[in-house]
């Protein structure tokens, strides 16, 4: 097998928890998320939105469950989606998310590639917010 040069493939990969961005081209950046205990539904205290883009997901492998916020300025109620492999998940810009995941997932993530924590603001869920989202999971299946 020959080796290709250099300036007709990029080939990258991510084994390891949490976010990676792997490729950023012009307007656009494409990373893979794993399971982190980060993200273990009792951990789950708040939730971000993107005010300039929308982000898609797609599960690759495991599970996943995305949570989703109703609200602008606060989550007023929450949504659990259980993602199936290899659907895409468009979170419309100005959404409240979060996810959970099993240990063996691995999540694709394209999105603008000027998403930062300056135009993606976390809120803080209620106490009885964090119990909705650990029943929600219990509920779906993921711990």
């Amino acid at each position: 097998m020959s080796l290709l040069p250099d300036n007709l493939l990029e080939i990258r990969e991510h084994n390891e928890p949490d976010y990676m961005p792997l490729v950023d081209y012009q307007s656009w950046r494409v990373a893979l998320i794993n399971y982190t205990a980060d993200y273990l539904p009792e951990k789950i205290t708040r939730m971000q939105k993107h005010t300039e883009t929308d982000e898609v997901f797609v599960l690759l492998a495991g599970h996943c469950i995305l949570f989703l916020g109703e609200g602008n300025e606060s989550v007023t109620k929450i949504h659990a989606v259980n993602m199936e492999l290899y659907r895409l998940y468009n979170v419309k810009k100005g959404v409240w998310h979060s996810h959970t995941f099993s240990e063996d997932a691995r999540v694709l993530i394209v999105e603008n590639r000027d998403t930062v924590y300056e135009n993606s603001p976390f809120v803080p869920l209620l106490e009885s917010q964090c119990s909705e989202v650990v029943e929600l999971a219990k509920k779906i299946g993921i711990r």
